[in-house]
């Protein structure tokens, strides 16, 4: 019996995308292997994170690398690191910015749920723009002697009421403000993890549970060294903010098998796959009664992936509510 079988759990079949409550991915064997390995030993943990940060940065081109546990707990740790830096007093007194500089500025069609983890270090978020445009003198208006960093989320809401990150980049970096882009579902294109960096963002962060299909519970963050160093002491296993967000050894080695693997892939040849998949389906599906598939481009999270897009008419055997229903009810 496998463990969901054990546990009475209903595997699913995932036909959304790699979201973490449907578990993320699944690891490829080469990642499950590594994994195994790590675990059969004792090793000295910031020497490790050292070492697989060093392999990581080498392989995306970037001046440093971490591992942290998800994309969420990356965002939390690069803010710590503009809010505090390396001076222990100012770490051990986090979510209390007294005396720091405790602004993040970001525009405010990109609020979203994950900047919780950018708000319990103890920032405010400054937000500039509404909900329709930004000017860039709001930008302009919002620096202030307590700006600690600017914080772009690339998404699905990228694009709708903001203006250009390379304008945000050259604009902040002019005022000696970092940069962090929260890139975590952004894979594809492989050229992520070296674009934004190479562009002048500090750091950017992606999930390692997603596209890379490495651990669920790991995150990337490629950035400059000067704020990697600077993330090191607020997390796991030093005494941070960040300590309670802890990445074993597992799964450092195996985030550095996914992305090893994942730079080795064909991405060409996947991105033909992906069309020919949406296609088989949307040919199959636009022969039930009531039925309409789509492609949709890009997908819901701002990615250069194609979907297929599935509308009910009122001719249809089932109404919306009633298929997911059905669907739920059935097994793979």
């Amino acid at each position: 019996m496998t463990i969901y079988e054990e546990l009475g759990i209903k595997r699913v079949i995932n036909a959304s995308a790699t979201l973490t409550r449907l578990g993320g991915s699944i690891m490829p064997p080469e990642v499950i292997e590594a994994m195994q390995d790590a675990a059969r030993w004792f090793i000295d943990l910031d020497e490790l994170q050292m070492k697989i940060g060093a392999r990581l940065a080498e392989l995306t081109h970037n001046e440093a690398a971490y591992v942290s546990s998800g994309a969420a707990a990356g965002i939390t740790l690069a803010v710590a690191a503009c809010v505090a830096g390396t001076d222990r007093a100012a770490i051990d007194s986090l979510p209390d910015t007294t005396g720091l500089k405790n602004e993040l500025i970001v525009f405010k069609s990109h609020r979203n749920g994950y900047d919780h983890a950018a708000r319990m270090v103890g920032v405010k978020m400054v937000e500039v723009g509404d909900a329709q445009r930004t000017d860039p003198a709001q930008l302009e208006a919002a620096f202030t002697p307590n700006t600690a960093a600017f914080i772009w989320f690339q998404g699905g809401m990228t694009g709708r009421a903001d203006f250009p990150l390379a304008d945000v980049i050259e604009r902040c970096n002019a005022r000696g403000v970092p940069v962090i882009v929260d890139a975590a579902a952004q894979l594809p294109p492989v050229e992520n993890l070296w674009r934004f960096t190479q562009m002048g963002a500090v750091c950017a962060i992606f999930s390692g549970g997603k596209d890379l299909r490495g651990p669920q519970s790991s995150g990337l963050v490629v950035g400059r060294k000067w704020l990697i160093d600077a993330m090191r002491p607020h997390g796991n296993p030093n005494a941070g903010i960040g300590r309670p967000m802890k990445v074993g050894k597992e799964e450092m080695a195996g985030l550095l098998a996914a992305v090893g693997r994942y730079l080795t892939l064909d991405h060409n040849a996947r991105c033909e796959r992906d069309e020919r998949v949406v296609a088989e389906w949307c040919n199959a599906l636009n022969g039930l009664r009531g039925v309409h598939a789509r492609r949709s481009f890009p997908n819901e999270a701002g990615q250069p992936l194609p979907r297929c897009e599935v509308l009910l008419g009122a001719d249809a055997v089932l109404a919306r509510d009633g298929l997911v229903q059905a669907l739920l009810g059935g097994s793979p």
